[in-house]
């Protein structure tokens, strides 16, 4: 069903190529790490629970973002 875009809840808080740190709070079915950025769901392969990371967004959806750990 097509929603008009004032329908579709608000922007994304997050842009890629942003860095942020994120507390990993779950785990997705994939085994990805779950983090919220503003109540925005942030996926990040290989972490786990727990871990405190700085990630920087690779992939943004509409409901959701892709990230990966930044090592400095």
């Amino acid at each position: 069903m097509y929603r008009p875009r004032e329908q579709r809840g608000p922007p994304a808080p997050v842009n890629v190529g942003d860095v942020q740190s994120v507390k990993i709070e779950g785990k997705g079915k994939g085994g990805d790490g779950i983090a919220r950025i503003q109540g925005f769901v942030v996926f990040v392969p290989g972490v786990n629970v727990g871990d405190e990371v700085k990630v920087r967004i690779k992939e943004l959806r509409r409901r959701f973002a892709i990230a990966e750990v930044v090592t400095e």
